[in-house]
């Protein structure tokens, strides 16, 4: 089979030739040039020729043509931060301005993900990375953002109608570029962050608009859900095709998620305990393991998260060479 083919039987519940596979990882500061960030996408594929191409631009591209400052500190898994903020007073949500998608940094995302479409000539599925709007308001406004959403939530509102409007239009413009759908990562559908009633609110309804932005326009979306003590049964109504969650490390684990989600699940790896740190044996048994929660139905063997950049390639290599044994 090949990528597409083996994606779609699984989707059907049928059984492809092996579980599909997909890791990703960053590419810091490289990832802030068009050039270099397709050059390492392209590289990354075809060295290891995965099912699915997560498309890895900066965790913090939604917010800096807002005007956020952001750096790469060195972290162990090439995450950007923002080191200053943009929204720091309620009464700022309601002056963000609506954004052009086809000029600054959004433009740039697009534009190198055009060049990697190009490239792949449709073979693999390509995924453009896109954050909730509740996730690009806390990165615009830090913490603060937990206390307008309880202080001033009318306020709030105002700015993730904004931030809502331009994701739209830029998930569109990445569709006209080529991504057959998108990595919707949301990094506030925690109950160590929020409540399910505030998430109904300020969450669920903004992302849920995204989705039917893209109605019939993508073959396949694929939720993350960042962090602990995810609210699984919440998200897993969402209209997506795949589901990705920190599934070694918090609850549910694949078996019980395959009881409430009956689409494709992608985890299986602890991607800092496991592919980082134990040896290649340590990480097919972890693959063996996913295979049997699942049954190897509706499974594609993924990370929790983005990989270290340390990971070694032999461990890489064993997620492979699993997946064919198993």
């Amino acid at each position: 089979m090949d990528h597409w083919q083996r994606i779609e039987t699984s989707l059907a519940g049928g059984k492809p030739d092996r579980i599909p596979v997909s890791l990703w990882k960053h590419f810091p500061d490289d990832d802030r040039d068009v050039g270099m960030l397709v050059e390492h996408t392209l590289t990354w594929q075809r060295k290891w020729q995965f099912d699915l191409v997560k498309f890895m631009p900066s965790g913090t591209y939604g917010v800096e043509d807002w005007g956020a400052e952001t750096a790469y500190e060195g972290a162990w898994n090439g995450a950007r931060s923002v080191v200053k903020t943009v929204v720091r007073d309620a009464d700022q949500w309601a002056t963000l301005r609506r954004l052009d998608v086809t000029k600054g940094c959004y433009a740039q995302q697009n534009e190198a993900l055009r060049h990697v479409a190009k490239a792949l000539g449709g073979r693999t599925p390509l995924l453009q990375t896109v954050f909730s709007p509740l996730t690009t308001a806390r990165k615009l406004a830090g913490d603060r953002v937990f206390t307008d959403l309880r202080c001033s939530p009318d306020a709030l509102e105002l700015g993730l109608r904004t931030i809502t409007d331009v994701t739209i239009e830029f998930c569109l413009a990445a569709v006209e570029a080529g991504a057959h759908g998108f990595f919707f990562a949301s990094q506030m559908a925690s109950s160590r962050l929020l409540s399910a009633a505030e998430y109904e609110r300020f969450g669920r309804p903004y992302d849920l608009e995204i989705f039917d932005a893209l109605q019939g326009k993508v073959r396949l979306n694929m939720l993350h859900a960042h962090g602990d003590d995810i609210m699984f049964p919440l998200l897993a109504g969402y209209p997506v095709e795949m589901f990705n969650w920190h599934d070694r490390i918090t609850k549910p684990g694949l078996r019980q998620a395959s009881t409430q989600f009956h689409k494709i699940l992608v985890g299986g790896l602890n991607e800092h305990a496991t592919v980082l740190r134990a040896s290649p044996e340590h990480v097919a048994a972890e693959v063996r393991d996913a295979i049997d929660q699942t049954n190897g139905e509706r499974l594609m063997i993924g990370p929790g998260c983005v990989l270290p950049l340390a990971t070694p390639d032999e461990n890489i290599r064993a997620v492979l060479c699993a997946v064919e044994a198993f």
